[in-house]
């Protein structure tokens, strides 16, 4: 009994550190975003390219099969990230 605290103190370190590498890897991804949008001003290229987003969203499905990560919940973060965005970007280009 004893035990099981230290544990999950342990594992909850672990989840932490997870997390923060999850949000420096949204940073990089935001990064990209900046660049999509210099080229998309450039070009009058709209924010939102529905057929971009399924691809995204395929892939990532995909590459979490792979991994033995659920699916649906790939899918559902990548749509509420792509869902943000797009809404960032629009607000940029506007």
């Amino acid at each position: 009994m004893s035990e099981a605290p230290q544990a999950l103190s342990d594992l909850r370190r672990d989840i932490d550190a997870i997390d923060l590498e999850m949000v420096g890897l949204l940073a990089r991804r935001l990064g990209v975003v900046h660049k999509v949008l210099e080229i998309k001003k450039a070009h009058g290229i709209p924010a939102l390219l529905p057929d971009r987003v399924e691809d995204v969203v395929e892939r990532v499905k995909v590459a979490a099969q792979g991994l033995d990560v659920p699916p649906d919940l790939v899918e559902l973060i990548w749509r509420q990230l792509i869902g943000w965005t797009v809404e960032y970007e629009e607000k940029q280009l506007a």
